[in-house]
């Protein structure tokens, strides 16, 4: 997955570092994702879901607000309507240089800024807040033992998650000023809440507010045991999963492909990797996209399946096709096949019918649910179909395999 790096104008004319995540053909659309108070365009939830997007067809720009990473200007001199305003701006530069984004999705605090925004970004159809605060005040809440200070001195620096930040009078001010219930509830665009019961830092009751306040279409998502900043590798995963999935019936449609010669069959297969994480890849089949990656006991970060995952699921995918397909033609009354595999090595020597006698051998177990009023003579046969499926006799006849360098 090619990450594009690069700098756009944003508000008083600062420099604006942003990384555009694509996928790895024409995207089928283009969405602006909002980071969280004082992150940045790489926190950890950030990266992990603008991939995930990507590898589904999404292209995500991320960008560092003003006076973050490496973004030009000074955090003490930003406001909450500084970050909308570079929110707009960054939706300005995708217009010019891409496409507007058609999704808009913010975490925390970007999310009440993505809520701010959206009426600003008209091309925009859908909105994802996540763990998003029902009022911007709510930020305060993470230094309130030093607001009196700030009204007193103006300028007072503050510990935000082990780092020294300068929050000012100004802040406070702006902040205060904006009714995002009004944006909330004028916003007429979909909208998705996805938000933790079990958040401490921005409280459950926050995405109560702002799903009453909004209108439909409206969804909501609860992410059970999720932290507020997505720290569990699954979590992360799963958001982009369900984005994509709703996000589907709202942003435009791809432009459809030409039909595939049945000739074609089987396509390529195209996996590349994404360098968001040690072994992350991304795997392109025809118009499929879905990430590959070791579980953690591996040094992975369990973020899609793993190789011999891959492999499982296509010999069982096979089998269950080919047992699908004796059953219709002999009318066999076959409801459903759940097909259940395992992987292992053993020790040659335990193998009596094999003729390797020394080392390990590879072993896969599959165990075949089949459902419906079928005899014992039915079962036995469809049985014996299974094994006959393509994947299954390519995995245990001579395989060549060619490597070259590429051109």
């Amino acid at each position: 997955m090619p990450t594009e790096r690069f700098q756009f104008t944003g508000e008083g004319g600062l420099q604006l570092a942003a990384s555009l995540d694509m996928p790895e053909r024409e995207p089928l659309a283009y969405a602006l994702f909002a980071h969280c108070f004082t992150c940045g365009k790489d926190v950890l939830a950030a990266r992990r879901i603008a991939a995930a997007l990507a590898a589904k067809g999404i292209a995500v720009l991320r960008f560092d607000f003003t006076g973050l990473g490496s973004s030009e200007g000074d955090f003490a001199n930003s406001t909450f309507s500084s970050n909308v305003a570079d929110l707009v701006h960054a939706a300005d530069h995708l217009r010019e240089t891409r496409k507007a984004p058609s999704l808009l999705i913010g975490h925390s605090l970007g999310g009440a800024a993505i809520l701010a925004a959206a009426a600003q970004i008209p091309e925009a159809r859908a909105v994802v807040t996540i763990a998003a605060p029902s009022d911007p005040a709510h930020v305060t809440g993470l230094f309130k033992d030093r607001i009196e200070d700030i009204r007193k001195q103006g300028k007072v620096e503050v510990s935000l998650a082990g780092r020294p930040f300068h929050i000012t009078r100004e802040f406070l001010d702006d902040i205060a000023e904006h009714g995002l219930m009004m944006h909330v509830t004028n916003l007429h665009k979909a909208l998705l809440i996805m938000h933790s019961p079990v958040d401490d830092t921005v409280g459950i009751d926050n995405a109560t507010r702002i799903f009453v306040a909004a209108k439909h279409p409206k969804s909501f998502v609860s992410l059970a045991d999720a932290d507020h900043l997505l720290g569990g590798k699954r979590d992360a995963a799963y958001v982009a999963d369900v984005i994509a999935a709703w996000a589907t019936r709202y942003i435009e449609p791809a432009v459809a492909e030409p039909a595939s010669d049945p000739g074609e069959a089987p396509r390529t297969v195209v996996v590349r990797e994404t360098r968001a994480s040690k072994f992350q890849q991304t795997v392109s089949i025809g118009p499929h996209r879905m990430l590959a990656d070791e579980p953690a006991a591996a040094g992975g970060e369990d973020s899609g399946p793993g190789p011999y995952d891959f492999v499982l699921a296509g010999l069982g995918a096979c089998t269950s096709m080919t047992m699908r397909l004796y059953a219709d033609r002999k009318s066999l009354p076959l409801e459903r096949t759940t097909v259940t595999l395992k992987h292992s090595k053993i020790h040659a020597q335990d193998c009596a019918e094999c003729e390797t006698r020394e080392g390990m051998l590879d072993q896969i177990d599959l165990v075949i649910g089949m459902e419906g009023n079928l005899d014992a003579e039915q079962r036995k046969r469809l049985l014996e179909i299974a094994d006959k499926c393509p994947v299954h006799r390519t995995l245990t006849s001579e395989i060549r395999i060619v490597t070259r360098a590429a051109d």
